[in-house]
């Protein structure tokens, strides 16, 4: 082989190479924004579904709903459901509460995670309303009731799997977010965003 061939396929593998990490990067960036949506399409991994509107039917069949409310550790926040459980028919729109009391001196800007169990149910419980939506924040000792509006979607039961299911526990866990300097100065230190 010339020199000039041996330039050639350096360069051609150089080229590669490079598009190779670029080609990765873009797809580590992006992987978290796919698979958010991946999740909240299919009820993977018990993501629950976002609704605009009520279920289009209500059935007779009942299905109790639990709750459950987890801080991430060392997070200043307490953090519980309001009611433990309660029955609802499947396809009925019903509305139950969270509490938070940010226990810190300062304000708390936080978000929270969510899912259902079994997850496998996820595609079939949808939210009208919900706090995990948007980032939140608790001026210092502030306590604030936080409703979350949802419904059991009618086609669980019209699943061959999974449509006797009797129980679905809804559990939301708590973390801080990081904020900027330059959000933190256009929210205002006491914490404009309101839950």
């Amino acid at each position: 082989m010339s020199q000039t061939s041996d330039r050639a396929n350096a360069r051609r593998s150089a080229l590669y190479s490079a598009a190779l990490v670029a080609g990765m990067g873009a797809l580590s960036f992006a992987a978290v924004p796919l698979y958010d949506w991946f999740c909240r399409t299919t009820g993977f991994a018990g993501t629950t579904q976002q609704a605009d509107a009520e279920a289009d039917r209500v059935l007779d069949q009942t299905v109790l709903v639990r709750f459950d409310g987890n801080v991430n550790s060392g997070l200043p926040l307490k953090f519980k459901p309001l009611q433990n459980e309660m029955r609802v028919r499947i396809g009925e729109t019903a509305v139950a509460y969270y509490q938070a009391t940010n226990l810190s001196a300062e304000p708390l800007t936080t978000s929270a995670t969510f899912n259902v169990t079994p997850l496998q149910v996820g595609g079939y419980f949808a939210k009208i309303e919900c706090f995990c939506f948007e980032e939140q924040t608790l001026a210092a000792g502030e306590t604030v009731d936080m409703p979350v509006q949802f419904f059991v979607d009618p086609e669980l039961v019209d699943d061959q799997e999974f449509g006797d299911v009797k129980t679905i526990t809804l559990s939301y866990t708590f973390f801080r977010l990081e904020r900027s300097a330059d959000a933190t100065k256009r929210s205002g230190a006491g914490g404009e965003d309101r839950l």
